[in-house]
């Protein structure tokens, strides 16, 4: 039998991706799972695949910039399942540029997903997983974490962010039963690249994403952690193609 049957999962940005493979996998290990993004449609499409399969899967539009929707999110699982086990959250962008090509709208997008989703998630999360007594916090992050290259300057802050969030987070709840990991994947197959609007990144990173971790290697990673005992918290799982 499966550790992760019965438990409840929140995934944000379920519509591709990460997200997307995560939630097949925990609803195929007997997780009951909640699935957020604001591309209904795609949400849709991947619950009737996991109810074809047997598996617990419920949808609600959401975008992560709205505190509010965060809420309404689990409020749902609450009501639906009783429980919220953990939130995966996982959506973000990546419009790549260099600082002197002054995107500076795509800037604040990824100040607003990447770092405001995130706090977002935990600021609606927190109260309820203490109030019942457990929980966890999965926030997906990226080897620009943990490095700086050209063009994302921008988007490596804010993962920087989401790695010091996830770690105050930790200490901060030490002692209260809820467990906080930082997953970092390196190159993946996904979506993320398709956001990129300045001509000379989009050619560079066709050459640096040609090879890539399947997403589905990211959810086995997520479902490692959020399945291993209550009294275990992987804190950091950084996950990079082999070449």
């Amino acid at each position: 039998m499966s550790s992760l049957k019965g438990r409840t999962v929140i995934i944000t940005g379920a519509s591709s991706g990460i997200g997307e493979e995560t939630a097949r996998l925990l609803a195929s290990r007997s997780a009951n799972i909640v699935i957020g993004a604001r591309r209904v449609e795609r949400l849709e499409a991947l619950a009737s695949k996991i109810q074809q399969d047997g598996g617990s899967v419920t949808v609600q539009r959401l975008d992560v910039t709205a505190l509010e929707e965060m809420q309404e999110i689990i409020k749902l699982a609450q009501s639906r399942y009783g429980q919220v086990d953990a939130i995966v959250n996982n959506a973000g962008v990546m419009p790549l540029s260099p600082l002197e090509a002054l995107k500076i709208e795509e800037w604040n997008r990824m100040i607003d997903v990447n770092i405001r989703g995130v706090l977002h998630g935990i600021a609606a999360g927190l109260p309820v997983m203490k109030e019942q007594g457990f929980g966890q916090f999965v926030n997906v992050a990226s080897i620009g974490a943990y490095e700086v290259s050209p063009t994302a300057t921008v988007y490596s802050a804010t993962k920087y962010a989401v790695r010091a969030i996830t770690d105050g987070l930790r200490q901060e709840t030490a002692g209260q039963n809820i467990r906080a990991t930082l997953i970092s994947p390196g190159v993946t197959e996904s979506e993320l690249a398709d956001s990129i609007t300045h001509k000379e990144t989009i050619d560079f990173m066709k050459e640096y994403r040609r090879i890539a971790l399947p997403a589905a290697a990211i959810a086995r990673s997520i479902a490692y952690a959020i399945e291993q005992p209550t009294d275990v918290d992987v804190n950091e799982v950084v996950i990079r193609p082999l070449v």
